[in-house]
């Protein structure tokens, strides 16, 4: 249950919440930012795998009989598998990944509508600047994001009618359990995280918590926004930058006709 003071009193789902952004995004809608611990007041954690769908009906059901109503449903969870060029890919992978970051959120969504239209409560997935923009060696993971996306949009529209409001957050580079993660499997660990700091006009990565502040501003105040995609990215996505994969020829411009 939220008890910070700008969504006070209502009661909110979020997967993936045991670190990282999911993280983040418990503790922002806790007051005071809060340690996460299994007996915090208000909070409860329950071990969950969103490509279960038995596993997801106890959570919905779980959350009514403890709380009484479901405000807000947060999609958090998902996985970035390390860097792989096309042809290192397998369909069974993909396949897999599909399960955790698209269909997990399709799967609990649909399992927590008949309690949000109740509430005229919301909706947030958590998808990627990936989605829009694309990323090298990651053709699964962009395209998962992608359809995260483009699911907002359309359950946007369906719910409506019922005042349930559909957003998204993509986030760009957070620092994350994660992201660390993956710059140590990297050849140079130390020159991919200067990389991804580098990424951002603002100088610096994103953290939980930015997440998480958006999270709570689309629950709680967006209350005329529905369909939306919020970046939080640092201004990732602006300006002209270094596309070329390092090492591709280069052909020097020619004299226009």
């Amino acid at each position: 249950m939220a008890t910070g003071t700008r969504y006070a009193g209502k009661v909110v789902v979020v997967t993936g919440g045991g670190r990282g952004i999911g993280a983040g995004i418990v503790r922002a809608f806790e007051s005071g930012g809060r340690a996460l611990e299994q007996d915090l007041a208000g909070t409860l954690f329950l071990q969950c795998d969103v490509t279960q769908e038995e596993d997801m009906r106890v959570l919905i059901s779980e959350t009514i009989r403890r709380f009484g109503r479901l405000d807000c449903v947060v999609n958090n969870a998902g996985y970035h598998p390390p860097p792989q060029w096309p042809e290192e890919t397998s369909a069974q992978g993909f396949r897999q990944l599909l399960e955790v970051n698209l269909l997990g959120m399709y799967t609990l969504t649909k399992l927590a509508l008949p309690h949000l239209r109740k509430s005229q409560g919301n909706i947030i997935n958590i998808s990627s600047l990936v989605g829009a923009i694309g990323q090298v060696q990651a053709v699964p993971y962009v395209a998962t994001k992608g359809a995260v996306t483009a699911m907002t949009k359309a359950l946007a529209l369906d719910e409506s009618q019922y005042g349930v409001r559909v957003n998204c957050i993509s986030p760009g580079n957070i620092w994350t359990p994660l992201w660390e993660e993956l710059a140590a499997a990297t050849p140079d660990p130390t020159a991919t995280i200067r990389e991804g700091i580098l990424a951002q006009p603002l100088g610096r990565m994103g953290q939980p918590a930015d997440v998480g502040a958006a999270a709570v501003f689309l629950a709680s105040e967006a209350n005329f926004c529905t369909g939306t995609e919020l970046f939080v990215t640092g201004g990732a996505e602006l300006g002209y930058g270094c596309k070329a994969i390092p090492g591709t020829p280069l052909e020097p411009p020619t004299n226009p006709s």
